[in-house]
C-alpha cells in the first residue's frame, strides 16, 4: 500500500501523476486528505480522497508514503502533527519515503533528513543545507526518494515504481507510456 498525502494548495501534477502511474501499474494507492475528503489544488483542481488524515489507524502494510510539493500545499503538510508522527514512524520502520519539488523541505523542517542525499526545487535544494545536495531529476538515498519538480513527476513516480516493483516492470510501464528517458541533470 502507498499513501499519498494531499493538503490544501497542493501541486497537482506532481501528486496526480504520482498517484496515476502507480495505479497503472497495479499498485495500491490511497489518496489521503490532511485537512478532508476533498482537497484542492494550487491551481483549483479539486480531488476526491479516498481516505482522510483521521481515519488511518494502522500502518502494516503501507510500503511508500508521498508528499507531493506546491506552495502552500507543503506549508500544510508541515502543520499537520499527524502526519509529523506517520512520517517519522515510517522512517523508523524502514518505509520508503518519497518527496518531490519544495516537500523535502518539508521532512527537513521535520529534522528527519540530515546527512542524506536529496534533490529538490532548486529555491527549496539550496535550503537543505545539513543534506547532501545532488542536482538531478531523482536522487534516492536508502528507502528515501525525492524529486526535483512538476517537470519530472513522471520520472518521479516510475522511480517509486522501481523501487517497488522492479526495474524491469518499470521499463515496461515506461515503453506503455512512451515516455522518454530523462538525462539527470
Amino acid at each position: 500500500m502507498v499513501y499519498v498525502f494531499f493538503a490544501t494548495g497542493f501541486e497537482e501534477v506532481e501528486a496526480l501523476a504520482t498517484v496515476d502511474v502507480l495505479r497503472r501499474a497495479e499498485i495500491d494507492v490511497k489518496m489521503i486528505g490532511i485537512s478532508g475528503n476533498e482537497i484542492t489544488g494550487g491551481h483549483g483542481i479539486t480531488v476526491q480522497m479516498d481516505a482522510e488524515m483521521g481515519s488511518i489507524t494502522q500502518m502494516e502494510n503501507v510500503e511508500m508514503m508521498v508528499l507531493p510539493g506546491g506552495v502552500p500545499g507543503i506549508d500544510n503538510l508541515k502543520a499537520s502533527l499527524d502526519l509529523k508522527a506517520l512520517i517519522s514512524n515510517g522512517f523508523k520502520n524502514d518505509c520508503y519515503i518519497a518527496a518531490i519539488c519544495a516537500a523535502p523541505s518539508v521532512l527537513y523542517d521535520w529534522g528527519l533528513i540530515d546527512q542524506k542525499k536529496v534533490t529538490a526545487y532548486p529555491n527549496y535544494l539550496k535550503q537543505l543545507d545539513q543534506c547532501i545536495q545532488i542536482d538531478e531529476a531523482v536522487v534516492q538515498d536508502g528507502k528515501l526518494i525525492t524529486g526535483k519538480g512538476v517537470g519530472v513527476a513522471l520520472e518521479f513516480a516510475l522511480r517509486l515504481v522501481s523501487v517497488l516493483k522492479g526495474d524491469a516492470f518499470s521499463e515496461r510501464l515506461r515503453a506503455k507510456m512512451v515516455m522518454p528517458t530523462i538525462e539527470s541533470r
